[in-house]
């Protein structure tokens, strides 16, 4: 069987959307493949991160074992039907011969001299079998929970799943980051109550100048008679 090339960047990809879909995607593993006759399917099941490595999970054909291997062992190309051997041709029937046996004057019977024991054979020992670190099962990807003080009492929040973001910086309430922050340590309370203390503070600040800048609007609208 000609051997077959791995996946490339692009295949990752495809299989990485078909999985993504819904879809659990055939492949084929090649010669490089340690443990695994060149040309077997395998279903994909999953892609772990980061990848490096074995990353690429997938289900032998008609095993219940989940296996990783590179995109060096495995390939998109299916590989052709194999051809069937033709029948080998029924026997030809005996032939039926008649034997004459010319009589021969039976001599005394010597006792048969002993047969010599047949060495024994030399014992080759067997290949162990490769054995493969079985896929881990239910692998939770690392998740962190970023919170950011853009100033004036704006904040966002991220999240990260292994080295994927999920969820995109999204503004937040500051009162549902000082709900957040009393669920966590003590630590993190003070520090949450700190930031909101100080961009209540600018806002007051900010609210007292408009107030002084309108009175003195408002004056200088009654000064002009309105």
């Amino acid at each position: 069987m000609a051997k077959k090339s791995g996946l490339s960047a692009e295949d990752v990809d495809s299989l990485r959307s078909q999985l993504d879909g819904g879809t659990q995607p055939l492949v084929w593993f090649t010669a490089a493949a340690v443990g695994m006759e060149a040309g077997r399917s395998a279903k994909l099941l999953a892609f772990t991160e980061p990848e490096e490595g074995d990353f690429i999970q997938v289900r032998p054909t008609g095993s219940k074992d989940e296996m990783s291997f590179g995109p060096a062992e495995l390939t998109l190309e299916k590989p052709p039907p194999r051809k069937k051997a033709p029948a080998p041709a029924p026997p030809e029937p005996p032939r039926e011969t008649e034997i004459f046996h010319p009589y021969v004057p039976e001599a005394p019977v010597k006792p048969a001299a002993p047969k010599p024991k047949p060495a024994p054979a030399p014992v080759v020992a067997e290949p162990a079998p490769v054995k493969r670190k079985p896929a881990a099962k239910n692998a939770t990807p690392e998740v962190t929970v970023t919170l950011v003080s853009a100033g004036e009492g704006e904040w966002t929040v991220e999240v990260l799943q292994g080295t994927r973001k999920t969820i995109r910086p999204t503004p937040v309430s500051p009162a549902s980051v000082a709900q957040a922050a009393k669920l966590l340590t003590p630590e993190v309370a003070e520090i949450v109550e700190g930031v909101l203390n100080a961009a209540r503070a600018q806002q007051l600040a900010r609210v007292e100048q408009l107030r002084a800048e309108l009175e003195a609007a408002q004056k200088a609208l009654d000064d002009l008679g309105a």
